[in-house]
């Protein structure tokens, strides 16, 4: 990548997109095309053909996507499937189309089999059945995958696809219907401390096990693979780290500093009891994160501390 280069990422105003955008601009790189979702529906393929045809990017993050923890994925499943697929669809034919040099697209861990051997090799894709809960999120995700391996194949297309961990840090989303699990605790335990309730309820048994890899470093990971990786196989991306949900509630109430109860809703359902990547491909190129889990919980706190004062 030449600091020159035309780089669109889609998405630029999530988590993932605009920490991929600090990343760039740390380095030097301005020349973006940056597209709000009210500016340009990526569901739509005729604006979306357009679109890259008249800006003609040299480097694509695919970061878009529609997301969300288990309420919303488990609600809303035919939006997750099919909105998925349209965006990654327009985007990387349209890229292809376009004749963009290079592509990145970014998917998820829950790609891997609900009860695939842990950790999670890039091997043990379609080796088993999904978890029901995200099920169609993680087929779009797949379908994604393979259409970048595939327009490798048939048009030698350089098109990677990456996956990471369970993703926390600024510009995530904190709403309780369809946030993740680690900004859900930020804003629950936050909440009750402000409203000097005794306790907090949290679904599950507080057993499943989660690495958390915090959006900063993801983006740097990003940016080094799309310099440094040039395979047709998709590679994770994570910590290597694991840590059981009950942990976690254990660090955020600490950091938070709620004094009350945490009472856990076993009724609700854990999701995949443990789900850690396997970073040996990742580690072997040169990459490995810099910020662990508790320091980076510490900072999202106080980003959002300021989030919900402005």
């Amino acid at each position: 990548m030449e600091i020159s280069d035309k780089i669109y990422v889609a998405g630029h105003n999530g988590m993932v997109g605009s920490a991929i955008v600090r990343k760039l601009k740390s380095q030097g790189f301005t020349n973006f095309l940056l597209k709000t979702s009210k500016e340009l529906d990526l569901r739509n393929q005729e604006n979306v053909f357009d679109f890259l045809q008249t800006n003609q990017p040299d480097y694509v993050f695919l970061a878009a996507a529609k997301v969300g923890g288990i309420v919303a994925n488990n609600t809303y499943r035919a939006d997750f499937l099919y909105e998925n697929i349209q965006i990654q669809n327009n985007v990387i034919h349209g890229s292809f189309l376009a004749g963009v040099k290079k592509l990145m697209f970014l998917g998820s861990s829950c790609i891997y089999p609900k009860l695939a051997p842990q950790p999670l090799k890039e091997d043990y894709l379609l080796t088993g059945l999904l978890e029901p809960t995200n099920e169609p999120y993680a087929i779009a995700k797949i379908a994604g995958i393979k259409m970048c391996e595939a327009y490798h194949d048939q048009y030698g297309c350089n098109f990677i696809s990456v996956m990471p961990t369970n993703l926390y840090g600024p510009n995530d989303n904190y709403d309780l219907q369809n946030s993740h699990v680690l900004p859900a605790m930020i804003r629950k335990f936050h909440e009750a401390k402000i409203e000097k309730k005794n306790k907090v309820e949290l679904w599950g048994t507080g057993s499943p096990m989660r690495e958390f890899l915090h959006a900063d470093d993801l983006a740097d990971a990003c940016v080094f693979l799309m310099k440094e990786y040039n395979e047709n196989s998709f590679i994770n991306i994570g910590t290597g780290l694991e840590v059981s949900i009950k942990e976690l509630a254990k660090i955020i109430k600490k950091l938070v500093e709620f004094e009350g109860e945490v009472v856990w809703n076993t009724e609700k359902p854990d999701g995949t009891p443990r789900k850690l990547m396997d970073v040996s491909k990742l580690h072997q190129l040169g990459w490995k994160h810099t910020i662990e889990l508790e320091e980076g919980i510490k900072k999202v706190y106080s980003d959002y501390k300021v989030q919900i004062a402005v």
